[in-house]
C-alpha cells in the first residue's frame, strides 16, 4: 500500500501522550521547500488554522509544514511549536527582518478521552513532531495505528481509528500519496475489522458512560510529486474527498470536520502539450489522489481489505508525465 513518505522529500512525524489522563497527539507532514499547497474543508464541524492563506486569490502558494493534531480547537496550538521549530530552520514566507513560516493545522475532537479534559496538544509537543520528522530519513517508514494525531482517535464513536497512508505510482513515475487521521462519525464502507477500543480505566471508563460526543473527524494530506500551481493543489484537494466518501459512511456530516490538504513537490511535470493533455493528466493524478485516500483511511482503521492499485489501471487514461 506504500505509504506518503514514498513521495521524495516529505517526511512524517509523530508525538503522541497516554496515561495520567492523557490519549492524545500531533503530527507533522513536513515537506521539502518550496513545496505547493491548498486545502479544501468539506466537513460541517472543522476546528482548522491558517487554512485561508492557502487559497488559490491568496499571497502565498508555498507550505512548510502541515499539522494534523487532537485536542479539538485547543490542540491547533500545537501549530505554534512546528511554526516555531521552522522559523529556527529558516524555512518560511520570508519578510523584513525574517521568515513566517506557512503552517496549516486541523485537529481531531479526542478532548477527554484518556479521562483528563484539560491533557490536549501543546506547542512543544508541535515542535518536537517537526524535529522528528526532520530527523528521518528520505523514504522513511510512517507509523500506522494508535500514535500521533490518531492516538485517541475513534471510529462511529465506538472502534479504535487511527493514522493510516497509502500511495500509488502512475504511469510515467508520478508519485501520488495519502496519509489519513481517521476519527470519523461513520464506519468503513464493506466487511471492515475493527478493533474495540480500548479504556484506559475507570477515568476513561466514565467519560465513555456519558455518551458519545457528537463531534467527529477525517484529516487527509494528499501529496505529489508532480508539478501543481495552487488552484491545480486546491482542485486536487477536492476531488480526493471523493476517497473519503468511499472509505466511509456516511461522511462529510455536519459533525465531522473532514478536510484534505494537498502538497505538490514539483519534482515531475505533468504533461501539457495541449490542453486535451493538461486535462487528462490532472484527471488521472486526481482520481489516483481519491483511490490512495481511500486506502489511507482503510489502512487507518485496520480493514483487513487489502488493496493495491496498479498503475495500469491509470495508463487507460494516458501518459502523465510529459
Amino acid at each position: 500500500m506504500g505509504s506518503l513518505t514514498d513521495v521524495p522529500g516529505v517526511r512524517v512525524g509523530h508525538v503522541q501522550k497516554s496515561g495520567a489522563g492523557w490519549l492524545t497527539g500531533v503530527t507533522v507532514v513536513l515537506p521539502p521547500p518550496g513545496t505547493v499547497g491548498s486545502v479544501d474543508v468539506q466537513g460541517g464541524g472543522p476546528a482548522t488554522h491558517e487554512t485561508d492563506a492557502l487559497d488559490p486569490t491568496s499571497l502565498v502558494s508555498k507550505v512548510d509544514a502541515v499539522v494534523l493534531t487532537g485536542g479539538s480547537a485547543y490542540g491547533l496550538a500545537s501549530a505554534g511549536g512546528a511554526q516555531r521549530w521552522c522559523e529556527e530552520n529558516g524555512r518560511g514566507f520570508a519578510v523584513p527582518g525574517g521568515v513566517v513560516p506557512i503552517v496549516p493545522a486541523a485537529a481531531i475532537f479526542d478532548l477527554g478521552r484518556g479521562g483528563d479534559f484539560s491533557a490536549r496538544p501543546t506547542p512543544d509537543m508541535g515542535y518536537q513532531a517537526a524535529a522528528a520528522a526532520a530527523a528521518e530519513k528520505e523514504g522513511h517508514d510512517v507509523g500506522r495505528g494508535n500514535l500521533g494525531a490518531g492516538t485517541g482517535a475513534l471510529l462511529g464513536r465506538t472502534y479504535k481509528g487511527g493514522v493510516g497512508t497509502a500511495s500509488v505510482t502512475l504511469e510515467g513515475g508520478v508519485v501520488v500519496a495519502a496519509l489519513a487521521v481517521v476519527n470519523a462519525l461513520g464506519l468503513p464502507v464493506g466487511p471492515p475489522v475493527v478493533e474495540p477500543v480500548e479504556t484506559k480505566g475507570a477515568d476513561f471508563d466514565r467519560f465513555h458512560d456519558r455518551g458519545p460526543e457528537p463531534l467527529n473527524t477525517t484529516l487527509v494530506v494528499v501529496a505529489t510529486d508532480a508539478v501543481l500551481d495552487v488552484a491545480e493543489c486546491k482542485r486536487t484537494a477536492s476531488a480526493a474527498h471523493a476517497g473519503i466518501a468511499r472509505a466511509l459512511n456516511p461522511s462529510h456530516t455536519l459533525a465531522d470536520g473532514d478536510a484534505v490538504f494537498c502538497l505538490a513537490t514539483g519534482a515531475k511535470a505533468l504533461n501539457r502539450s495541449d490542453e486535451t493533455a493538461r486535462q487528462i493528466s490532472l484527471v488521472t493524478l486526481q482520481s489516483a489522489a481519491a483511490d490512495v485516500v481511500r486506502l489511507a483511511i482503510l489502512d487507518g482503521v485496520g480493514s483487513a481489505e487489502a488493496v493495491t492499485t496498479p498503475a495500469g489501471d491509470y495508463g487507460a487514461y494516458g501518459t502523465v508525465v510529459g
